[in-house]
C-alpha cells in the first residue's frame, strides 16, 4: 500500500502528466452529463419502456453507457464516428484513390481524416433518424412529430460531433487513446449498477457465498483476457553491419512482434451484428408461413444462450479474426521494409521467403487466437445459464470485458512511460507492467 501511495505521489508530481490526468478527467465528467441530457420534447417518465437489453441494440447501448436507452442528445455516441473509420480503412484497401491517399503521409492522413469527419456526420443523421423513427415511443413525443424528428436528428448529430471532438481532444491533450477511452468510460459507468443488481438478486442469506464466487470468477476471466491481450509472438530480426563515418556498426537484434490477437475486439463486434440478421429473418418466415419449424429456429437464434447460436456465433469470430488479420496485415510489405532496411530473419531468405515465414507464423497464431476469442465470447451466454442477471453477466466477455482490458492496460502504459522518463519507478513492482516490450521491436 505504501508503495501504491508513493506512486500516486510520483504521478501527480510530474505536471505535464498531472495536467493530462485532469483534462482527461474534465472531458469524462462533460461525456457523463451529456449523456443523461435527454432530447428535447420527450416525456421521460414514459422512456421506462425503453429497453434496448439484447442483440446489437444491446451492444449500442453498452458502449455509449446507457445514453441509448436514456434517448440522450449523446444517444449514438462515438459509434458513428467508428463506423466511418472502419469503412474508410476498407475504402483503402478496394479503392486507389484512398490507398494513394494513405501513403502521401501526413497530408494524405489529413485528407482522410477530414473525409471521415464527413462521412460521420453522414452515418449519424441516418443512423439518428432510424434512432428516433423506431426506437422513441410515439405516446413519450409532446410536440409534432415532424418537429421533433427534425431538432432531434440534427441534436444527434451534434452530440456525435461533440463525442468526436472530445475524444481526439482526450488523445491529443490526455491520456490513451481518446475514442477508445470514452467507449470504455460508458461501459464502467454500467458496472457499479450491475454489481449492485446481482449482489440484490443473491440477498437470500443462502446465496452470499454464490455472489462471492461469481466475483471471484470475474477477476479470474479478467486475467485470462489480459492474457490473451497481452500475449506476443516475437519473431527476431537481425540487422546487418552498417558502415556510419569511419566506423562499423554491428548488426543488431530485433524483433517483429505478432500479437495473438491482431484482430482485437472487432470479430465480435462483426459476429454479433451479423447474428441479429437470421433471427429477423427467420422471424419474418415464422410470421408469414405459420410454420413450427421456422418459429423453433427463430427463437433458438434469438436465443444468445441456447447452444446452436454460441456454436455460430463462434464460428463468425474466428473466420473474422482470420478476415481482419489478413486485412490489417501484409507479410509482403513487411517483407519488403525489412530488407529495405538491411533486416533479415536468420535462417529465411529476404524477400518472397521472409513473406511465406511470417505469413505460416500468421496462420498458426491466428486460430488459437480466434478460438480463445471466441471462448471469451460465449461467456456471457454460460454465465446467464448459470442464473446471473443479464447486465452482471455481459462483463464476463465479449465486446465490453476486451475494450475494458485493451484501454485500461494502454492507460497505463503510457503513465509508466512518463514515469519511467522522471526516472520514477513503474507501476507494477517490477518496474515494468507484464507484456511490455523490453527491447526494439520493428513496427507493423
Amino acid at each position: 500500500m505504501n508503495k501504491f501511495i508513493t506512486t500516486l505521489k510520483n504521478i501527480w508530481s510530474i505536471e505535464e502528466l498531472r495536467k493530462r490526468i485532469l483534462q482527461t478527467l474534465l472531458i469524462i465528467v462533460i461525456f457523463r452529463v451529456g449523456s443523461h441530457v435527454v432530447l428535447p420534447g420527450v416525456d421521460v417518465a414514459k422512456l421506462k419502456d425503453l429497453t434496448a437489453d439484447n442483440g446489437l441494440l444491446g451492444l449500442l447501448n453498452t458502449l455509449v453507457g446507457g445514453a441509448f436507452q436514456n434517448a440522450s442528445i449523446m444517444a449514438l455516441g462515438i459509434m458513428p464516428y467508428i463506423s466511418a473509420s472502419i469503412a474508410i480503412q476498407l475504402l483503402t484497401l478496394a479503392l486507389p484513390y484512398f490507398s494513394k491517399l494513405q501513403k502521401e503521409g501526413e497530408s494524405g492522413r489529413r485528407k482522410l481524416n477530414q473525409i471521415t469527419r464527413w462521412l460521420t456526420i453522414i452515418v449519424a443523421a441516418a443512423q439518428g433518424f432510424t434512432y428516433v423513427q423506431t426506437t422513441i415511443p410515439t405516446d413519450a413525443i409532446m410536440v409534432s412529430q415532424g418537429l421533433f424528428y427534425i431538432s432531434s436528428v440534427v441534436l444527434i448529430i451534434a452530440g456525435t460531433i461533440m463525442c468526436m471532438w472530445m475524444g481526439e481532444r482526450m488523445t491529443e491533450k490526455g491520456i490513451g487513446n481518446g475514442i477508445s477511452m470514452m467507449i470504455m468510460i460508458g461501459i464502467v459507468s454500467r458496472l457499479p449498477g450491475a454489481i449492485i443488481g446481482e449482489a440484490n438478486s443473491r440477498g437470500g442469506s443462502g446465496q452470499i457465498l454464490f455472489f462471492i464466487i461469481e466475483i471471484v470468477a470475474l477477476f479470474m476471466v479478467v486475467l485470462f483476457a489480459v492474457a490473451i491481450t497481452q500475449a506476443t509472438r516475437r519473431i527476431p530480426v537481425q540487422y546487418a553491419k552498417q558502415i556510419v563515418g569511419n566506423k562499423v556498426v554491428t548488426g543488431q537484434r530485433q524483433y517483429l512482434p505478432l500479437k495473438l490477437n491482431i484482430a482485437g475486439v472487432m470479430p465480435i463486434i462483426f459476429g454479433q451484428a451479423l447474428m441479429f440478421i437470421p433471427g429477423l429473418i427467420l422471424t419474418y418466415l415464422a410470421e408469414s408461413t405459420k410454420s413450427d419449424n421456422f418459429q423453433n429456429w427463430a427463437i433458438i437464434m434469438n436465443s444468445p444462450t441456447s447452444w446452436q447460436y454460441c456454436l455460430i456465433y463462434a464460428v463468425l469470430i474466428i473466420g473474422f479474426t482470420f478476415f481482419y488479420t489478413a486485412i490489417s496485415i501484409n507479410p509482403n510489405q513487411i517483407a519488403d521494409d525489412m530488407k529495405r532496411g538491411g533486416g533479415f530473419i536468420p535462417g529465411v531468405k529476404p524477400g518472397q521467403p521472409t513473406s511465406d515465414y511470417i505469413a505460416n507464423i500468421l496462420d498458426r497464431i491466428t486460430l488459437p487466437g480466434g478460438i480463445l476469442l471466441a471462448v471469451i465470447a460465449v461467456l456471457p451466454a454460460l454465465a446467464g445459464l448459470l442464473g446471473m442477471t443479464q447486465n452482471f453477466a455481459s462483463f464476463f466477455g465479449g465486446t465490453s470485458l476486451l475494450i475494458l482490458v485493451g484501454v485500461v492496460l494502454d492507460t497505463l502504459q503510457q503513465i509508466e512511460s512518463y514515469l519511467l522518463m522522471k526516472r520514477y519507478e513503474g507501476l507494477m513492482q517490477s518496474g515494468r507492467i507484464q507484456g511490455r516490450q523490453t527491447v526494439s521491436t520493428v513496427s507493423i
